[in-house]
């Protein structure tokens, strides 16, 4: 009998950066059966991503445990999570290829258990680049969460084209969604003390990547503070120098800004993005999941069109949307409308049911705790066989072998890091992200000399 039959439901989610973290956590709890309580270790698998203290309280998700962990003391880790002990369900919120290693991990250690937890993964938000690529490398967990309607028809596309059992794909929504709904602008002249209209520019780590974008993005924003006085400009950051999130950013607006010489009514703001939402008119950004929570909210959304609309950017997603303006649109006065039938597709729920979307992956989890027998071995789609030349590469990233045992030399699994080893691990990391921001661009300036 599952642990879940008589107690709290006990969770483990693997989290590669603070914004996995955050969806995997979310996640567990809302795909918990019915109102069961849930107990949540969180495990953090020590990279380049590997979230900060900080970037952890800002994303304000609580677990009774957590801890950092490479790859192989993970796999220890639920290799001796037996009895009391053991767990019901296992989130991976990882990228692709740490997916697919913890499966292929997971299915040696756990290869002659008679139980096993309900493992499920999925994405942290709009998936618009390596479809195939990510989705059959997330194949072989119980569910594959999809966040939307379109994306649910899409994955169960791409497994049954290749030939995969494509059962473990499981409708769900954003599991971040919520506030209050959009109330309408603020107007500053009707009561004292009432906040201004508010612009907020959701930005991205990584989109767009050059600097000449970048500044381009940041110049404009300037330039509608400059335009627009009365209003309060947000430029709301992911990160802070010298952490990383789930992408690499090599040209933080905070080193940009410090030339663009910008008016009183601008400013740089971190925190919680629900929280931001809170006090926003308009929302604008690239392509960034912030978008969908402000949809949700029925806030003005504008998906921006001054780069193009390219696969490269993610905005082509919002393709239909009835979101997308430019700057020039914008600066004159553009309200967005977006298009019902569009949000609806999207798993944003602005028109209510949001609490409903789970209740499939609910009901679903709640039948494999209870599967007379336990659950089958895990059997993703790549196997030595199917990809002797892909696969190999994918697992030996984790310090794992194609049949999924640790690498000779493999980090240390068998006691946790001492002083020392954590010294050395947070300057290791500290060296890389140096490397990152500061040389690594420098050496591509002076290659294109």
């Amino acid at each position: 009998m599952p642990a879940s039959a008589t107690k709290a439901l006990r969770v483990a989610v693997l989290a590669d950066s603070d914004t996995r973290w955050k969806w995997g956590a979310l996640t567990a709890t809302r795909v918990r059966p019915g109102d069961t309580e849930i107990h949540l270790d969180g495990y953090l698998l020590r990279g380049r991503a590997t979230p900060t203290a900080r970037q952890l309280r800002e994303v304000g998700v609580d677990a009774d445990s957590l801890r950092e962990v490479t790859a192989v003391e993970f796999l220890r880790a639920m290799e001796g999570a037996r009895g009391e002990e053991a767990y019901d369900v296992l989130v991976l919120a990882l990228v692709g290829g740490g997916v697919q290693a913890m499966l292929h991990g997971l299915g040696r250690v756990w290869q002659d258990r008679a139980e096993r937890p309900v493992v499920v993964t999925g994405y942290v938000g709009v998936v618009y680049e390596k479809l195939a690529d990510g989705l059959l490398l997330r194949h072989g967990a119980d569910l594959v969460l999809a966040n939307s309607r379109q994306d649910a028809d899409r994955f169960r596309a791409v497994y049954e084209g290749v030939g995969a059992d494509a059962s473990a794909v499981t409708e769900v929504a954003l599991p971040f969604l919520g506030g209050a709904g959009y109330a309408g602008e603020h107007d500053p002249s009707a009561e004292q003390g009432r906040r201004p209209y508010t612009v907020v520019f959701a930005a991205q780590p990584s989109v767009p990547d050059s600097r000449k974008d970048r500044t381009y993005l940041l110049d404009r924003l300037v330039r509608h503070a400059r335009l627009h006085p009365e209003r309060e400009v947000l430029l709301k950051l992911r990160s802070k120098p010298g952490e990383h999130t789930t992408h690499i950013e090599e040209l933080p607006y905070q080193k940009l800004v410090q030339r663009a010489d910008p008016p009183p009514n601008f400013r740089l703001v971190y925190g919680h993005m629900g929280e931001v939402l809170d006090r926003t008119d308009l929302l604008v950004t690239i392509s960034s999941t912030a978008a969908l929570e402000s949809l949700h909210r029925r806030i003005p959304t504008v998906v921006l069109t001054d780069l193009g609309v390219r696969e490269a950017l993610g905005n082509h997603h919002f393709v239909g949307s009835g979101c997308l303006a430019s700057w020039d649109q914008l600066d004159a006065g553009h309200r967005p409308a977006p298009d019902p039938e569009w949000v609806a597709r999207q798993g944003v729920a602005a028109d209510g049911g949001y609490e409903t979307a789970f209740d499939e992956a609910r009901e679903r989890i709640a039948a494999l705790l209870v599967r007379p027998g336990g659950l089958p071995p895990l059997a993703p789609y790549y196997t030595p066989v199917t990809a002797p030349g892909y696969l190999p590469g994918i697992l030996a990233r984790h310090h794992l072998a194609p049949d999924g045992t640790p690498l000779p030399g493999a980090p240390a699994a068998d006691r946790a890091p001492g002083p020392v080893r954590q010294v050395v691990r947070r300057a290791a990391r500290g060296a890389y992200r140096h490397g990152v921001q500061r040389v690594a661009p420098v050496i591509r300036r002076m290659g294109e000399l």
